[in-house]
Protein backbone atom coordinates (compact mmCIF):
# COMPACT_ATOMS: atom_id res chain seq x y z
CA UNK A 1 0.00 0.00 0.00
CA UNK A 2 2.54 2.44 0.73
CA UNK A 3 4.86 1.95 -2.23
CA UNK A 4 1.83 2.70 -4.25
CA UNK A 5 1.01 5.60 -2.57
CA UNK A 6 4.44 6.93 -2.84
CA UNK A 7 4.24 5.94 -6.15
CA UNK A 8 1.14 8.00 -6.89
CA UNK A 9 2.68 10.84 -4.73
CA UNK A 10 5.77 10.69 -7.06
CA UNK A 11 3.59 11.10 -10.16
CA UNK A 12 1.77 13.96 -8.78
CA UNK A 13 4.85 16.20 -7.87
CA UNK A 14 6.41 14.97 -11.44
CA UNK A 15 2.78 16.37 -13.58
CA UNK A 16 3.07 19.35 -11.22
CA UNK A 17 6.45 20.02 -12.10
CA UNK A 18 5.23 19.48 -15.54
CA UNK A 19 2.63 21.97 -16.03
CA UNK A 20 5.05 24.35 -13.94
CA UNK A 21 7.34 24.41 -16.42
CA UNK A 22 4.96 25.02 -19.14
CA UNK A 23 3.78 27.83 -17.78
CA UNK A 24 7.18 29.04 -17.10
CA UNK A 25 7.95 28.91 -20.90
CA UNK A 26 4.48 30.05 -21.71
CA UNK A 27 5.20 33.50 -19.76
CA UNK A 28 9.29 33.84 -21.17
CA UNK A 29 7.30 33.28 -24.56
CA UNK A 30 5.13 36.18 -24.08
CA UNK A 31 7.74 38.19 -22.94
CA UNK A 32 10.06 37.13 -26.05
CA UNK A 33 7.40 37.74 -28.33
CA UNK A 34 6.69 41.77 -26.97
CA UNK A 35 10.12 42.33 -26.40
CA UNK A 36 10.26 41.29 -30.66
CA UNK A 37 7.18 43.20 -31.37
CA UNK A 38 8.33 46.59 -29.77
CA UNK A 39 11.84 45.88 -31.46
CA UNK A 40 9.91 45.40 -34.97
CA UNK A 41 7.33 48.44 -34.72
CA UNK A 42 10.70 50.90 -33.65
CA UNK A 43 13.07 49.69 -36.73
CA UNK A 44 9.93 49.76 -39.34
CA UNK A 45 9.11 53.43 -38.05
CA UNK A 46 12.34 54.85 -37.83
CA UNK A 47 13.13 53.36 -41.35
CA UNK A 48 9.97 54.25 -42.77
CA UNK A 49 10.29 57.88 -41.92
CA UNK A 50 14.43 57.34 -43.43
CA UNK A 51 13.06 56.24 -46.57
CA UNK A 52 10.26 59.17 -46.64
CA UNK A 53 12.89 61.52 -46.29
CA UNK A 54 16.18 60.39 -48.15
CA UNK A 55 13.72 59.84 -51.25
CA UNK A 56 14.59 63.15 -52.69
CA UNK A 57 17.57 65.14 -52.35
CA UNK A 58 19.19 65.96 -48.67
CA UNK A 59 21.55 68.87 -48.60
CA UNK A 60 25.00 67.99 -47.93
CA UNK A 61 24.55 64.44 -49.52
CA UNK A 62 25.70 63.31 -53.19
CA UNK A 63 23.53 61.13 -55.07
CA UNK A 64 25.89 58.47 -54.80
CA UNK A 65 25.77 58.47 -50.79
CA UNK A 66 22.12 58.45 -50.95
CA UNK A 67 21.62 55.50 -52.95
CA UNK A 68 23.94 53.62 -50.27
CA UNK A 69 21.56 54.99 -47.44
CA UNK A 70 18.84 53.80 -49.55
CA UNK A 71 20.01 49.93 -49.79
CA UNK A 72 20.74 50.23 -46.25
CA UNK A 73 17.76 51.59 -45.29
CA UNK A 74 15.58 49.17 -47.56
CA UNK A 75 18.09 46.40 -45.80
CA UNK A 76 16.94 47.30 -42.14
CA UNK A 77 13.35 47.60 -42.54
CA UNK A 78 13.03 43.91 -43.89
CA UNK A 79 13.56 42.82 -40.27
CA UNK A 80 10.72 44.78 -38.81
CA UNK A 81 8.59 44.47 -42.39
CA UNK A 82 9.49 40.49 -43.27
CA UNK A 83 11.59 39.02 -40.75
CA UNK A 84 10.01 39.50 -37.53
CA UNK A 85 6.64 38.52 -39.11
CA UNK A 86 7.57 35.06 -40.29
CA UNK A 87 9.41 33.91 -37.44
CA UNK A 88 6.58 35.05 -35.34
CA UNK A 89 4.43 32.79 -37.92
CA UNK A 90 6.11 29.85 -37.43
CA UNK A 91 6.26 30.57 -33.73
CA UNK A 92 2.73 30.05 -33.67
CA UNK A 93 2.63 27.10 -35.90
CA UNK A 94 4.61 25.54 -33.47
CA UNK A 95 2.07 26.14 -30.50
CA UNK A 96 -0.48 24.26 -32.76
CA UNK A 97 0.62 20.81 -32.69
CA UNK A 98 -2.62 19.98 -34.87
CA UNK A 99 -2.08 22.92 -37.49
CA UNK A 100 0.12 22.97 -40.47
CA UNK A 101 3.21 23.43 -37.76
CA UNK A 102 2.84 20.24 -36.63
CA UNK A 103 5.36 19.41 -33.53
CA UNK A 104 8.14 18.33 -36.01
CA UNK A 105 7.03 22.09 -37.38
CA UNK A 106 6.86 22.72 -40.98
CA UNK A 107 10.64 21.97 -42.62
CA UNK A 108 10.26 23.37 -45.85
CA UNK A 109 9.02 26.83 -44.32
CA UNK A 110 12.05 26.71 -41.28
CA UNK A 111 14.22 26.43 -44.36
CA UNK A 112 12.65 29.35 -45.95
CA UNK A 113 12.85 31.53 -43.23
CA UNK A 114 16.17 31.02 -42.29
CA UNK A 115 17.10 31.72 -45.41
CA UNK A 116 15.38 35.07 -45.55
CA UNK A 117 17.51 35.84 -42.02
CA UNK A 118 20.90 35.08 -43.15
CA UNK A 119 19.85 36.55 -46.37
CA UNK A 120 19.12 39.85 -45.03
CA UNK A 121 20.88 40.11 -42.33
CA UNK A 122 24.60 39.48 -44.82
CA UNK A 123 22.24 42.26 -47.16
CA UNK A 124 22.74 44.72 -43.61
CA UNK A 125 26.42 44.18 -43.72
CA UNK A 126 27.82 44.47 -47.14
CA UNK A 127 25.55 47.58 -47.02
CA UNK A 128 27.15 48.90 -43.77
CA UNK A 129 30.54 48.00 -45.41
CA UNK A 130 30.06 49.57 -49.06
CA UNK A 131 28.67 53.04 -47.48
CA UNK A 132 32.03 53.08 -45.48
CA UNK A 133 34.06 52.03 -49.03
CA UNK A 134 32.00 54.90 -50.49
CA UNK A 135 33.01 57.63 -47.49
CA UNK A 136 36.72 56.46 -47.53
CA UNK A 137 37.03 57.51 -51.43
CA UNK A 138 34.96 60.57 -51.03
CA UNK A 139 37.32 61.59 -48.04
CA UNK A 140 40.64 60.34 -49.56
CA UNK A 141 40.20 60.82 -53.09
CA UNK A 142 37.82 63.87 -53.66
CA UNK A 143 38.87 64.88 -56.72
CA UNK A 144 38.70 61.30 -57.89
CA UNK A 145 35.27 60.58 -56.70
CA UNK A 146 33.72 61.17 -59.83
CA UNK A 147 35.48 58.63 -62.09
CA UNK A 148 35.77 56.29 -59.44
CA UNK A 149 32.57 56.28 -57.60
CA UNK A 150 30.54 56.51 -61.04
CA UNK A 151 26.59 55.16 -60.98
CA UNK A 152 27.61 52.51 -62.36
CA UNK A 153 29.68 50.73 -59.94
CA UNK A 154 27.59 52.54 -57.26
CA UNK A 155 24.41 50.50 -58.66
CA UNK A 156 27.12 47.32 -59.09
CA UNK A 157 28.42 47.48 -55.80
CA UNK A 158 24.56 47.87 -54.27
CA UNK A 159 23.22 44.90 -56.57
CA UNK A 160 26.56 43.22 -55.10
CA UNK A 161 25.27 43.75 -51.22
CA UNK A 162 21.58 42.23 -52.53
CA UNK A 163 22.44 39.00 -54.97
CA UNK A 164 25.73 37.85 -53.28
CA UNK A 165 24.12 36.70 -49.76
CA UNK A 166 21.58 34.96 -51.35
CA UNK A 167 23.93 32.86 -54.13
CA UNK A 168 26.09 32.36 -50.62
CA UNK A 169 23.36 31.07 -48.72
CA UNK A 170 21.35 28.54 -51.38
CA UNK A 171 21.81 25.61 -49.62
CA UNK A 172 20.02 26.54 -46.57
CA UNK A 173 16.93 27.24 -48.45
CA UNK A 174 16.81 23.40 -49.83
CA UNK A 175 14.85 20.89 -47.13
CA UNK A 176 17.68 18.02 -48.32
CA UNK A 177 20.63 20.11 -48.73
CA UNK A 178 23.76 19.94 -46.56
CA UNK A 179 22.18 22.59 -44.00
CA UNK A 180 20.05 21.09 -41.29
CA UNK A 181 17.50 24.05 -39.81
CA UNK A 182 15.59 23.80 -37.07
CA UNK A 183 13.10 25.38 -34.94
CA UNK A 184 14.66 27.27 -31.43
CA UNK A 185 12.15 27.94 -28.91
CA UNK A 186 14.52 29.49 -27.05
CA UNK A 187 15.24 32.58 -29.31
CA UNK A 188 11.81 31.90 -31.66
CA UNK A 189 13.72 31.34 -34.88
CA UNK A 190 14.71 28.80 -38.01
CA UNK A 191 18.07 28.36 -37.12
CA UNK A 192 20.79 26.30 -39.57
CA UNK A 193 22.29 23.68 -37.33
CA UNK A 194 25.70 24.75 -37.95
CA UNK A 195 27.08 22.16 -35.82
CA UNK A 196 26.24 20.05 -38.46
CA UNK A 197 28.54 21.58 -40.66
CA UNK A 198 31.24 23.33 -39.21
CA UNK A 199 33.09 23.98 -42.23
CA UNK A 200 30.43 25.89 -44.24
CA UNK A 201 29.26 27.92 -40.87
CA UNK A 202 33.31 28.85 -40.92
CA UNK A 203 32.71 29.49 -44.30
CA UNK A 204 29.82 32.05 -44.19
CA UNK A 205 32.09 33.84 -41.14
CA UNK A 206 34.90 34.15 -42.99
CA UNK A 207 33.19 35.48 -46.49
CA UNK A 208 30.25 37.65 -44.38
CA UNK A 209 31.12 39.10 -41.27
CA UNK A 210 35.03 39.17 -41.90
CA UNK A 211 35.28 41.36 -44.85
CA UNK A 212 32.53 43.58 -43.95
CA UNK A 213 34.21 44.03 -40.35
CA UNK A 214 37.80 44.44 -41.90
CA UNK A 215 36.37 47.19 -44.39
CA UNK A 216 34.26 49.31 -42.22
CA UNK A 217 37.08 49.50 -39.86
CA UNK A 218 39.93 49.84 -41.89
CA UNK A 219 37.74 52.64 -43.95
CA UNK A 220 36.34 54.12 -40.83
CA UNK A 221 39.61 54.42 -39.00
CA UNK A 222 41.36 56.11 -41.64
CA UNK A 223 38.57 58.50 -41.76
CA UNK A 224 38.93 58.98 -38.24
CA UNK A 225 42.17 59.72 -37.96
CA UNK A 226 42.59 61.92 -40.68
CA UNK A 227 39.27 64.02 -38.97
CA UNK A 228 41.12 64.10 -35.61
CA UNK A 229 44.25 65.55 -37.48
CA UNK A 230 42.10 68.16 -39.03
CA UNK A 231 40.56 69.11 -35.49
CA UNK A 232 44.01 69.10 -33.88
CA UNK A 233 45.57 71.40 -36.78
CA UNK A 234 42.28 73.94 -36.37
CA UNK A 235 43.17 74.17 -32.66
CA UNK A 236 46.23 74.85 -32.90
CA UNK A 237 45.34 77.96 -35.74
CA UNK A 238 42.60 79.02 -33.59
CA UNK A 239 43.30 78.61 -30.16
CA UNK A 240 40.38 80.89 -29.24
CA UNK A 241 38.08 78.16 -30.06
CA UNK A 242 39.67 75.10 -28.63
CA UNK A 243 36.80 74.11 -26.01
CA UNK A 244 33.88 74.92 -28.65
CA UNK A 245 34.64 72.75 -31.61
CA UNK A 246 33.99 68.76 -31.28
CA UNK A 247 35.27 66.16 -33.49
CA UNK A 248 31.99 65.34 -35.67
CA UNK A 249 33.88 62.14 -37.07
CA UNK A 250 33.93 60.92 -33.49
CA UNK A 251 29.92 61.65 -32.89
CA UNK A 252 29.19 59.27 -36.32
CA UNK A 253 32.35 56.73 -36.78
CA UNK A 254 32.76 55.60 -33.47
CA UNK A 255 29.43 55.07 -32.10
CA UNK A 256 28.58 53.62 -35.72
CA UNK A 257 31.45 50.99 -34.85
CA UNK A 258 30.23 50.51 -30.76
CA UNK A 259 26.83 49.51 -32.13
CA UNK A 260 27.75 47.26 -35.01
CA UNK A 261 30.18 44.81 -32.97
CA UNK A 262 27.87 45.10 -30.37
CA UNK A 263 25.10 43.91 -31.77
CA UNK A 264 26.80 40.99 -34.66
CA UNK A 265 29.87 39.67 -32.64
CA UNK A 266 28.07 38.72 -30.14
CA UNK A 267 25.80 36.41 -32.84
CA UNK A 268 28.96 35.62 -35.05
CA UNK A 269 30.73 34.29 -31.83
CA UNK A 270 27.28 32.01 -30.65
CA UNK A 271 27.27 30.50 -34.08
CA UNK A 272 31.18 29.57 -34.01
CA UNK A 273 30.73 28.04 -30.40
CA UNK A 274 27.40 26.24 -31.97
CA UNK A 275 29.70 25.02 -34.84
CA UNK A 276 32.74 23.72 -32.72
CA UNK A 277 31.33 22.47 -29.67
CA UNK A 278 28.02 21.22 -30.87
CA UNK A 279 26.07 22.53 -27.99
CA UNK A 280 23.86 25.77 -27.69
CA UNK A 281 24.22 28.52 -25.53
CA UNK A 282 21.57 29.17 -22.22
CA UNK A 283 18.04 29.57 -24.01
CA UNK A 284 18.00 34.01 -22.57
CA UNK A 285 21.32 34.50 -23.99
CA UNK A 286 20.65 32.90 -27.00
CA UNK A 287 17.54 34.56 -27.73
CA UNK A 288 19.56 37.85 -27.07
CA UNK A 289 22.33 37.34 -29.47
CA UNK A 290 20.18 36.21 -32.19
CA UNK A 291 17.72 39.06 -32.09
CA UNK A 292 20.60 41.43 -31.31
CA UNK A 293 21.50 42.14 -34.82
CA UNK A 294 17.91 43.52 -35.52
CA UNK A 295 18.56 46.60 -33.09
CA UNK A 296 21.20 47.78 -35.24
CA UNK A 297 18.68 48.22 -37.94
CA UNK A 298 17.08 51.24 -35.24
CA UNK A 299 20.51 52.22 -34.25
CA UNK A 300 21.49 52.51 -37.52
CA UNK A 301 18.91 55.24 -37.95
CA UNK A 302 19.53 57.24 -35.36
CA UNK A 303 23.74 57.33 -35.99
CA UNK A 304 23.63 57.74 -40.13
CA UNK A 305 20.45 60.18 -39.86
CA UNK A 306 18.80 61.58 -36.64
CA UNK A 307 22.07 62.95 -35.41
CA UNK A 308 22.68 64.94 -38.82
CA UNK A 309 21.61 68.46 -39.11
CA UNK A 310 20.46 68.14 -43.08
CA UNK A 311 18.86 65.02 -42.42
CA UNK A 312 16.45 66.69 -39.67
CA UNK A 313 16.09 69.88 -41.32
CA UNK A 314 14.62 68.02 -44.40
CA UNK A 315 12.40 65.99 -42.04
CA UNK A 316 10.82 68.61 -40.75
CA UNK A 317 10.02 69.90 -44.18
CA UNK A 318 9.01 66.81 -45.30
CA UNK A 319 6.08 67.07 -41.84
CA UNK A 320 5.36 70.83 -42.96
CA UNK A 321 3.65 69.99 -46.55
CA UNK A 322 0.75 67.49 -45.05
CA UNK A 323 0.17 70.06 -42.17
CA UNK A 324 0.08 72.73 -45.09
CA UNK A 325 -2.45 70.72 -46.95
CA UNK A 326 -4.44 69.34 -43.93
CA UNK A 327 -4.37 71.94 -41.34
CA UNK A 328 -3.53 74.97 -42.60
CA UNK A 329 -4.13 76.93 -39.49
CA UNK A 330 -1.65 74.98 -37.04
CA UNK A 331 0.63 75.50 -40.13
CA UNK A 332 -0.19 79.23 -39.77
CA UNK A 333 0.49 78.89 -35.85
CA UNK A 334 3.69 76.93 -36.10
CA UNK A 335 5.18 79.50 -38.56
CA UNK A 336 4.99 77.50 -41.76
CA UNK A 337 3.84 79.24 -44.97
CA UNK A 338 3.57 78.21 -48.66
CA UNK A 339 6.35 79.83 -49.49
CA UNK A 340 8.56 78.58 -47.28
CA UNK A 341 7.34 74.75 -48.67
CA UNK A 342 8.02 76.53 -52.42
CA UNK A 343 11.55 77.59 -51.46
CA UNK A 344 12.23 74.18 -49.61
CA UNK A 345 10.92 72.07 -52.57
CA UNK A 346 13.17 74.35 -54.70
CA UNK A 347 16.23 73.41 -53.20
CA UNK A 348 15.58 69.65 -52.22
CA UNK A 349 14.99 68.60 -55.83
CA UNK A 350 18.10 70.51 -56.91
CA UNK A 351 20.36 67.32 -57.10
CA UNK A 352 23.28 69.27 -58.88
CA UNK A 353 23.94 71.99 -56.07
CA UNK A 354 24.26 69.32 -53.55
CA UNK A 355 26.50 67.11 -55.72
CA UNK A 356 28.63 70.85 -56.46
CA UNK A 357 28.69 71.15 -52.51
CA UNK A 358 29.98 68.06 -51.52
CA UNK A 359 32.22 67.65 -54.02
CA UNK A 360 33.45 71.29 -52.78
CA UNK A 361 33.38 70.35 -48.97
CA UNK A 362 35.69 66.94 -50.27
CA UNK A 363 38.11 68.88 -51.78
CA UNK A 364 38.37 71.24 -49.18
CA UNK A 365 38.83 68.80 -46.66
CA UNK A 366 41.50 67.59 -48.56
CA UNK A 367 43.33 70.62 -48.81
CA UNK A 368 43.18 70.85 -44.65
CA UNK A 369 44.76 67.49 -44.71
CA UNK A 370 47.38 68.30 -47.14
Amino acid sequence: MFPTLNSSASDASSNLSAVVDVAAVDHHRSIKVCIIIVLGVMITLGNVAVLLVISSSVAGWSRNHRYFLLSLTAADSAFGLLLMPLNLWVSLLKDHPGGPGGPGGPDALCHLVAFCNSTVSSTCMYSLASISLERYVAVFYPLQYSSLMTRRRTLLLISFSWCFPPVLLAPISFPDGIMEVHFSRASLVCNPAYSTNVGYSLSLTGLIFLPCSAIMTFSNLRVWCAARSQTLRLRELYACARRRRHNVASRVLVPVMAAYYTCWTPCMAAMIYNAVSGSSVPEWLEFVVVWLPTSNGFLNCIFYFWINRSFRRKFYLVLQRPVLVLCPGLARTLGCSPKTRFVSGVHDNNNSVHERSSSVSSTCTLLSLA
